[in-house]
């Protein structure tokens, strides 16, 4: 009987599957030395189930859960809100750290982000996000809401400045379902101080189907990602704002977005060989960033077109480029060829784009589990994923020696023995001492906070 990857990587106690990446994986782990502590080949050892069947993890290591969905916030605001997504650590005071938590919720969600005045958007969207301040113990100090009235915000990204920025993952217009704005934006959020957070999106990043975003520290050009559904797929963009690095509100000030654009490729899926170089790439400026009447991905870019991608997720900054990721693509979606990932590198400096590391089909390169969606480099010099599949969900992490391990199971089956489900992970992220993983289950939307023996092998 054929034996799947999912058989091979997430049974119980399977550890250190041994896959082999078709591409040069040191690149995905820039800043970090070579010699960087690494624990053994088959990570930290076999999951252990947990007694209360909610997160299996190694040996050694211990989760809190800090915040459930439904339960009601710290702040007296309202219930926890639904669907936990992309999430982000920042540095706090007494040796605290602060998170800021996406809830990607549609109009369908069972508990919206509490419309809290100054802070509300467009009162009938349901998402937005949450702040939490904890401290090393797991103990959370304060939760209340950072921003709201936002919609299906799914991932966004850190600034150099300590803010986050949140993407709203979703092309609805005022005037559709029960919208009285438009939605389609980044929204920035000041982790420290709600007061801060003026609740208008920034319009001149665009308005389209946004899901992670990349600062360059240097300049503050700030890159994102479209995850559009359907052909055409979505784009590569930068912003160059016209106040460049000016801290929290400058990117308010205004600024060029542009798309990538790779000469006689217009489908990234029909690259195949890692390590291929495209010198020299163009960025067309957008028609028009707010959508007004047509897509961005729709619009008119002139001659030579635009460069489009399926499933373009994960984007993040590592030395002197930025890092961005495709899931996925599939011939019967409409893609020109089919991949299970990508992994591309774009250098500002050089002008210059490169394949760094491919996934499948053709090849014996497979992923960490089914669909990976956020990542984060670990404490140890590796990288850790969230899975977003069918079945046991997992967080894996990626060694520099290429192997692939299981760090978390979420084992809370909230479906049913003939059909169970559990829910995506999401976040993964790592206070700034190293000492505690967060990462987020979208359903039942959990916050925990995992610590261990990271280092200590």
């Amino acid at each position: 009987m054929a034996v799947s990857r999912r058989q091979v990587l997430a049974g119980t106690g399977v550890v250190g599957a041994g896959i082999v990446f078709n591409g040069a994986v040191e690149h995905l782990f820039p800043g970090e030395k070579a010699d960087a502590t690494i624990m053994r080949r088959d990570g930290y050892g076999p999951l252990v189930a947990d007694p209360n069947g909610l997160l299996d993890l190694p040996r050694g290591f211990r989760y809190t859960v800090l915040s459930r969905e439904g339960e009601p916030l710290r702040s007296g605001e309202g219930p926890v809100p639904s669907r936990c997504d992309g999430m982000a650590a920042f540095p706090g005071a007494k040796d605290r750290t602060w998170l800021v938590r996406n809830h990607e919720n549609p109009p369908s969600a069972a508990h919206r982000v509490p419309a809290v005045k100054g802070l509300t958007y467009d009162p009938a969207g349901l998402g937005g996000c949450t702040a939490l301040e904890v401290d090393r113990s797991g103990r959370v100090h304060t939760e209340r809401v950072a921003i709201a009235g936002t919609a299906v915000n799914c991932a966004g990204g850190p600034t150099p400045w300590n803010t986050w920025l949140t993407c709203e993952e979703t092309e609805e217009k005022a005037g559709s379902g029960n919208y009285t704005k438009d939605h389609g934006f980044i929204f920035e959020v000041d982790p420290y101080r709600p007061d801060k957070t003026v609740p208008e999106p920034l319009t001149a990043m665009g308005r389209f189907a946004h899901e992670a975003v990349a600062v360059d520290p240097r300049d503050g050009t700030v890159y994102e990602t479209e995850d559009a559904f359907e052909k055409p797929f979505g784009l590569f963009y930068r912003f160059l704002p016209d106040k460049p690095r000016r801290g929290f509100g400058g990117l308010r000030a205004g600024g060029r977005l542009e798309a990538l654009r790779v000469p006689d490729v217009p489908d990234l899926s029909v690259v195949k060989e890692p390590g291929q170089v495209f010198d020299r790439v163009e960025w067309a400026p957008v028609p028009d960033p707010l959508a007004k009447k047509t897509p961005i991905r729709f619009q008119d870019f002139g001659r030579g077109g635009i460069t489009h991608a399926q499933k373009l997720e994960g984007c993040y900054w590592g030395g002197d480029r930025v890092y961005f990721v495709s899931s996925f693509a599939r011939k019967k979606d409409g893609s020109s060829a089919d991949h299970f990932g990508q992994v591309w590198s774009y250098e500002p400096n050089r002008r210059r784009l490169t394949l760094v590391i491919v996934f499948g089909p053709d090849t014996r390169t497979w992923l960490p589990g089914e669909s990976p969606d956020n990542i984060c480099l670990a404490p140890e010099g590796g990288l850790m994923v969230c899975e977003d599949g069918g079945g046991a969900q997992h967080v894996y992490g990626v060694t520099r020696q290429r192997e692939v391990y299981p760090m978390a199971r979420n084992s809370n089956n909230i479906g049913t023995e003939d059909d169970p489900e559990w829910g995506e992970f999401a976040g993964v992220t790592f206070s700034p001492d190293k000492r505690t993983m967060y990462v987020n289950v979208y359903r039942p939307g959990t916050t925990f906070a995992i610590t261990g023996p990271w280092q200590g092998r």
